[in-house]
């Protein structure tokens, strides 16, 4: 006989390093259910205080457990000496998610290790990782984007969190361990969100087929999240979602997206239309918007939502593009061709599947763009007001300001 289990998704989230295991443990203190925690680091004191299912000591040779001393490299090379126990650790797995913060030894220089382990065995990998803060100094700085660049090669979505950002979503007495513990709330959000669209059963449903397809060789990709109270409040935490200032620059042309709608059994079907409808007109023409709600009475009338964002292209969308030779003649100018007239963005067709688990939104038509305008997540003022004027005429008054985001409260 089959077992049960043998339905379900095998989730496993690894904390490399310092940050990644202050980053579980964050997790298991939140409650994040239906995924295996495993900690992996070359410090045996800081995992003799965490609470993961799995603790890994990578540097009782190397390190004689007393850390990588801000070294990658010790970091690399403790994980390759640990290999066999690291693929016994990730067996079964699913899907794992491997996160760390980026700057140091172990999370730095070990991450890309357990990453391109867990992808060899056929896992679908996705690191979700912070950019240190500034004030951390220039040498973790660059240890950072060493790390994230070998990351991003072995996984298959890479999510990064820059910390700095969170520095403007919080007000000038923000202490140093507060800022780090907004840190570790991002990252959880970020599996959270992910995680919950394939364990928690929903109206709209999503399986786990449906995430690979977003997030299977997908590059780089963007977070966002975004609660709300109140009158409008699902297309107030989503547009608080998109227009997260996490985001460092403006991204258009995401061909793939995760839409995670949570809220109380009240969730409106018309509010809920309307959130999707306005990401979906954010996103590229040709976008597979993969959508779930999760009920949660705990919430009462909040609702979070959290939207993961892939398939830019690398060339228009990197984070820190370098600037263009001076020699390079310019290319021809192309005239964009007329856009289709938009036909409905309703995400409850007359026509359905009722068999259908989930619900795939895959060519909603696109506004033109020819002068580079909205892109799905934008970050500058001039963008954001011109959302707020696509919605005026189709939101009631609102009563009060955005909710704080979750990771902040």
């Amino acid at each position: 006989m089959t077992s049960p289990d043998n339905y379900l998704a095998v989730i496993k989230v690894v904390g490399v390093g310092g940050g990644g295991v202050n980053a579980v443990n964050r997790m298991i203190e939140e409650g994040l259910k239906g995924v295996e925690f495993i900690a992996v680091n070359t410090d045996s004191q800081a995992l003799m205080f965490s609470d993961a299912d799995v603790k890994l000591d990578i540097g009782r040779e190397a390190t004689r457990g007393l850390g990588a001393g801000a070294n990658p490299e010790v970091g690399r090379t403790s994980a390759e000496d640990h290999k066999n126990e690291i693929e016994e650790t990730l067996k079964g797995a699913d899907m794992v998610f491997v996160t760390a913060g980026e700057g140091g030894g172990t999370g730095t220089g070990a991450a890309p290790v357990v990453a391109s382990i867990a992808k060899k065995m056929g896992a679908l990998t996705v690191g979700v990782v912070t950019r240190p803060f500034k004030f951390e100094g220039p040498r973790r700085t660059r240890q950072a984007v060493e790390g994230i660049d070998a990351l991003r090669e072995v996984c298959d979505t890479l999510i990064v969190i820059p910390n700095d950002r969170l520095l403007q979503l919080g007000d000038t007495s923000l202490t140093m361990m507060e800022a780090f513990r907004a840190a570790d709330q991002v990252l959880h959000n970020g599996v959270e969100g992910i995680t919950n669209l394939i364990t928690i059963p929903g109206m709209i449903n999503v399986d786990f087929a449906d995430v690979r397809s977003v997030m299977a060789d997908a590059g780089s990709a963007l977070m966002g999240v975004g609660s709300a109270r109140g009158d409008n409040r699902v297309l107030t935490a989503a547009e608080e979602a998109i227009n997260s200032p996490l985001l460092e620059s403006t991204m258009e042309g995401a061909k793939g997206v995760l839409l995670s709608i949570a809220g109380g059994s009240d969730l409106g079907l018309q509010e809920v239309n309307d959130a999707a409808s306005m990401v979906q007109e954010k996103a590229d023409e040709d976008v597979n918007l993969i959508f779930g709600t999760i009920f949660d009475d705990n919430l009462g009338d909040e609702v979070r939502v959290t939207v993961i964002a892939t398939g830019f292209d690398g060339a228009k969308n990197a984070v820190e593009a370098p600037a263009p030779k001076a020699e390079a003649a310019p290319e021809p100018a192309v005239t964009p061709t007329p856009a289709p007239e938009r036909a409905s963005t309703s995400i409850f067709g007359e026509e359905s599947d009722s068999s259908a688990r989930h619900l795939r939104i895959e060519e909603p038509p696109h506004r033109g763009n020819a002068g580079g305008g909205d892109g799905l997540f934008t970050s500058s003022d001039e963008r954001r007001a011109d959302y707020r004027n696509d919605y005026r005429d189709r939101r009631d008054e609102r009563g009060g300001d955005l909710d704080v985001p979750d990771f902040l409260r």
